[in-house]
């Protein structure tokens, strides 16, 4: 039997990725329901994807339409209810990033999963690429020895217009700037290869766009394994890219796109003392884009036939949370913030500015943490 599907949010991502992700599924799924705060918008969406049915309330729809999966593509300040609301009706989650505007709104909409389901799930669709995940095996199996040196870069290019968007780069709907609305996809991947990190220090600014939030942040992560990584987040950036470079102990394994990428993007290169033959086998076979999200909502499907919580679920969606939490508690104070102290007592633990979005603001603006160390 089918599985039913609503899709909350009738926007650009859910008529360029969601809806056609869920055509590629095939029979295995049936899309049941669209909703939208705007009704015109709804109903043209229903009408270009053959969906039956379509709504302006979210609760209407989980009544009437009892879906197995709901997937949210609306702004970020929309998920945490509307994922409560799916989880509480029997449905499962499968959320556009960022997950949610904190942590605390991270765990609260994880108290409401059930023991075996339903469960949330967020899309960073990089994680399921081809190459992405041949690399997550050869680390597992150690064939390229230890990461040592590492780089994540998201350099992309917002003109003013772009954040003419209400609830764009705003502190209470948004979370953050780029660390969280766009970095974090590159964020992800780095850590579904590399793992725990422990630490980090950052600085953040806003250097030219009229925004609450930065237009930059710079960082540097330790991770539990040893490895160093610098992370650059930017808006400002003509020449955009995106970028994850990973030197090993036997080979440096990078790619370089910008919204996808394909395994012509890899670039896997051997240390002098790696045989060629050893080197050619490191590759993968199949070419797995990265560019749409049917990797990852087939794999999200699977999960639910099984019964089992997907990725990018619970603890391992909540990593890159943490991460960006302790990137703005570290720029916000002027201080290394370790992981472990990113806890409910912790005011970032409620807000990504702190709890003070003012003060933030300022500090950030200032382009100076001097008056965080006052």
């Amino acid at each position: 039997m089918a599985i039913r599907v609503a899709v909350i949010g009738t926007g650009a991502i859910s008529r360029v990725q969601h809806l056609p992700s869920l055509r590629a599924l095939g029979d295995r799924v049936e899309v049941v329901a669209v909703a939208d705060l705007s009704a015109e918008s709804a109903a043209s969406a229903a009408a270009e994807f053959g969906v039956a049915s379509w709504y302006t309330d979210v609760a209407e729809l989980l009544e009437r339409e009892r879906p197995d999966l709901v997937t949210l593509a609306t702004p970020p300040i929309a998920h945490k209810e509307a994922a409560i609301a799916a989880l509480d009706a029997g449905a499962w989650v499968l959320s556009e990033k960022p997950p949610t505007l904190s942590l605390a709104d991270y765990d609260e909409i994880m108290a409401h999963e059930g023991e075996n389901g339903p469960y949330a799930a967020y899309i960073f669709q990089h994680r399921f690429g081809s190459a992405a995940e041949r690399l997550r095996t050869l680390i597992a199996e150690g064939s390229l020895g230890r990461p040592l040196v590492a780089k994540c870069d998201t350099l992309w290019y917002r003109d003013p217009s772009y954040f003419a968007v209400p609830w764009r780069a705003k502190w209470a709907t948004e979370g953050g700037g780029p660390t969280m609305g766009h970095g974090i996809h590159q964020m992800d991947m780095l850590l579904s290869l590399l793992g725990e990190w422990t630490d980090v220090t950052a600085v953040m600014s806003t250097l030219a766009r009229e925004t609450e939030t930065e237009d930059v942040s710079f960082a540097v992560v330790r991770f539990a394994s040893g490895a160093l990584c610098s992370i650059t987040n930017s808006l400002l950036s003509p020449r955009e890219t995106s970028q994850v470079r990973i030197d090993f102990e036997h080979a440096t394994v990078e790619v370089e796109h910008l919204y996808g990428y394909g395994n012509a993007h890899w670039t896997w290169t051997p240390a002098p003392h790696v045989a060629p033959e050893t080197a050619a086998a490191w590759a993968p076979t199949d070419d797995v884009p990265s560019s749409t999200h049917v990797p990852q909502f087939k794999q999200f499907v699977d999960s639910m036939e099984r019964g089992e919580r997907p990725r990018v679920s619970g603890a391992d969606g909540r990593r890159v949370m943490e991460l960006a939490a302790g990137m703005y508690k570290s720029a916000l104070t002027g201080q290394a913030v370790a992981r472990d102290e990113l806890s409910p007592a912790d005011p970032f633990y409620a807000s990504m500015p702190g709890g003070d979005p003012v003060g933030a603001t300022a500090r950030i603006h200032a382009g100076t943490i001097r008056s965080a160390r006052a």
